[in-house]
């Protein structure tokens, strides 16, 4: 026999769901359907936001909020309602700094109705990702706070990162490298002062392309801008404006850029 006191102790709402379906027998029947359901909806959260889909993200989480009201899961709930109001606003900086707080909550839930309807339990991970590397850094070059606070956020649990605002800034940690362990750059082109054709001309200058990868983020896609930057030697372009699997793609390529050749 289920034990709604399991559901209870863990902070479910069962009184203000029974509002809604009236008794224990309903309840439990429309919970096999949620449990049914929610991995598929785990996993269209998950894509939406590695892609940056902020309009179905929003759909998405709405869903999560609407069924974690109805049967008790307030705390699933307000945190699904946040990523909701946040991407309908196409914050994805909150959605990416918030996003493991969700699937965290996500999965309690999943396990404790799993245990309380007699399933077998599986924890998932919060998100599939590379062993943290904090002995490597990379770096972020881009006057644009936005980007570089974008990319910061979506790496800084796995590698060192280290963030530069010009290239004068860029070349004094690049000069120091031998102290930051820099495995892969992320160069932007258009920046005030020293830009990032001097950072390549730098690069080009002290031989550093074959031990220091670096790609760039432009906004600037012509076959000219193309053509100009692939002949100093770099991996990659990343065309603005990208989403998280597209700087995901291409810092993975560049890190990995030497191993390949």
């Amino acid at each position: 026999m289920k034990d709604v006191n399991l559901l209870i102790s863990n902070g479910v709402n069962i009184e203000k769901s029974l509002e809604l379906f009236g008794d224990m027998q309903m309840y439990d029947s429309t919970l096999e359907d949620f449990l049914n359901e929610v991995g598929n909806r785990l996993e269209r959260i998950k894509k939406y936001k590695e892609i940056s889909d902020m309009a179905n993200y929003a759909i998405e989480v709405h869903a999560l909020k609407s069924d974690s009201k109805y049967f008790g899961f307030d705390k699933l709930a307000d945190i699904s309602y946040n990523h909701e109001m946040e991407s309908k606003k196409n914050n994805m900086f909150y959605v990416v700094d918030h996003y493991d707080e969700l699937i965290t909550e996500a999965n309690r839930i999943v396990n404790l109705v799993q245990e309380y309807l007699g399933r077998e339990i599986v924890v998932k991970p919060v998100e599939e990702k590379v062993d943290t590397i904090k002995d490597k850094t990379i770096l972020i070059v881009d006057d644009s706070n936005v980007t570089r606070n974008f990319v910061q956020k979506i790496f800084s649990s796995i590698y060192n990162v280290k963030v530069a605002t010009d290239g004068n800034e860029a070349i004094n940690y690049i000069s120091n490298n031998d102290e930051h362990k820099i495995v892969a750059v992320l160069l932007d082109l258009n920046m005030p002062g020293i830009g990032g054709y001097d950072v390549l001309d730098y690069f080009k200058t002290n031989n550093l392309f074959s031990t220091i990868p670096v790609s760039i983020i432009t906004s600037d896609n012509s076959k000219e801008t193309r053509d100009r930057v692939f002949s100093y030697g770099v991996v990659d372009i990343l065309v603005k404006p990208f989403n998280e699997r597209d700087v995901k793609q291409v810092l993975d390529k560049t890190i990995y850029f030497n191993d390949q050749i």
